[in-house]
């Protein structure tokens, strides 16, 4: 049977299969097509519409047969809460994922890291590659409940809740990503204003982004200081992902003091670590949301901007890495590193389990290794080589700072390796985290 991480994925075999999540929980699913929106109330299987072409469930559950799903099914999404709707899923056991096959054969398990303050978890999912069907491991959780899930499969569910604050820029009702947003304090028509002068694309709204600066912004006025941790440890990185938002690159502007969104937008301007970022080319998305200290007043900002993940930018990152990398080698007379897929693979699997474990370190918390991880891909190389590092946020930046470390630039230049490959993920406290393995 195959233990899972966040991000890993597993080839399924044909026919019939179960997946349970035993516990405290109501376990649903979403069926998708290849753009990642259901397509009517048919496409929802929980608790009061148990049985939908090609999935049934029976209590905790779920049997999928992907081949007698509804015509243009891509993907179908386990979702799990409380079964008490009141019940956050940090005060509950960590829900673990049980696959099978139609003869009861265990294929998998997956438990992801315990979750914290959210009401709803995005689990696993099923997704079609070709003509078979593979399985990955997702973790992904939503603290605003169901509006997030409607938010991104497009579900229409309506919830008897109070409406929370409104971030600045953002319209009663949010909106997708891609739907135009009225704009009535000016945030972004001062933002891409500037960018333009620059010669930067301009940034669209994004309700997920300006929701977690919403939840950042308030805890740091309630808390009177500025940090990317709020009181509970919880990083402003961590609060994008558990949005729904996976990025490939993110910056943020943490800042107390300006009164308008004007005065806001004129101080990062005026400060050039801020202004850097405002002004970033790569960015496509940003957020912003204020909060006021009850105690003396200030007004607390934070501003989020990011660039979304896709399978796509996330392989151009990992090329760029192995071009700089090689780069490096070429000027120090050494022959280039080839990709190697496997290498690839358990270097991913790292970054991610990083992230999803919150820990920093060669050593996995199961006590595994680089050369563990690279075997366990499938890698038969006989010597093994890892650089790690977080926060970076380009790949130019994280190969200056191996290249400035003896000990990564040791690995990067070692005549002996022959072989590379590069994982990345973002989240956790530090927002970014990479990894380089080496293979010979």
């Amino acid at each position: 049977m195959n233990e899972l991480v966040p991000g890993g994925n597993l080839p399924l075999p044909g026919g019939a299969m179960t997946l349970r999540v035993p516990g405290p929980f109501d376990v649903s699913a979403l069926i998708t097509d290849e753009s990642g929106k259901v397509g009517g109330d048919a496409d929802f299987v929980f608790y009061n519409q148990p049985t939908v072409t090609g999935a049934r469930l029976q209590g905790d559950t779920l049997t999928v047969d992907p081949a007698r799903l509804r015509a243009g099914a891509a993907r179908v999404t386990v979702v799990v809460s409380p079964a008490d709707p009141g019940t956050p899923l940090g005060r509950l056991p960590v829900p673990t994922l049980h696959v099978a096959d139609a003869g009861s054969r265990p294929l998998a398990r997956f438990t992801p890291a315990r979750p914290q303050r959210e009401t709803v978890l995005l689990l696993a999912e099923l997704y079609r590659r070709g003509t078979g069907w593979k399985l990955r491991a997702l973790g992904q959780g939503y603290a605003d409940g169901l509006a997030g899930i409607a938010r991104d499969f497009g579900v229409d569910i309506v919830e008897d809740t109070a409406p929370a604050p409104t971030p600045v820029g953002a319209a009663r009702g949010g909106g997708s990503p891609n739907s135009p947003v009225p704009d009535p304090t000016g945030f972004l028509a001062l933002v891409n204003s500037s960018r333009a002068q620059a010669g930067s694309p301009p940034v669209t709204f994004d309700p997920r982004l300006a929701s977690a600066a919403q939840a950042h912004v308030t805890d740091m006025a309630a808390a009177g200081h500025l940090g990317t941790e709020s009181r509970d440890g919880t990083s402003v990185y961590q609060r994008v992902i558990r949005t729904g938002y996976a990025y490939l690159t993110v910056g943020e502007h943490l800042v107390s003091g300006p009164r308008t969104p004007a005065e806001f937008v004129d101080y990062c301007l005026r400060t050039e670590q801020a202004r850097r970022t405002l002004l970033e080319r790569v960015f496509t998305h940003a957020g912003l949301a204020q909060a006021v200290d009850p105690r003396s007043g200030d007004i607390y900002w934070t501003a989020l901007w990011a660039r979304p993940l896709t399978e796509r930018n996330l392989a151009g990152t990992a090329d760029k890495v192995v071009e700089l990398t090689n780069a490096e080698r070429a000027g120090a007379g050494l022959r280039p590193l080839a990709v190697d897929p496997l290498l690839a693979a358990a270097a991913q699997a790292h970054s991610t389990d990083m992230v999803a474990r919150a820990f920093y370190s060669h050593t996995s918390p199961d006590g595994s290794q680089p050369w563990d991880r690279a075997a366990a891909a499938g890698s038969r190389r006989r010597t093994i080589g890892e650089n790690i590092a977080c926060g970076q946020r380009s790949p130019a930046e994280v190969v200056e700072g191996w290249m400035n470390s003896p000990g990564h630039r040791a690995n990067i230049l070692k005549p002996d390796f022959t072989h590379i490959g590069i994982g990345f993920a973002g989240g956790g406290q530090m927002g970014t985290y990479w990894t380089q393995l080496f293979g010979a």
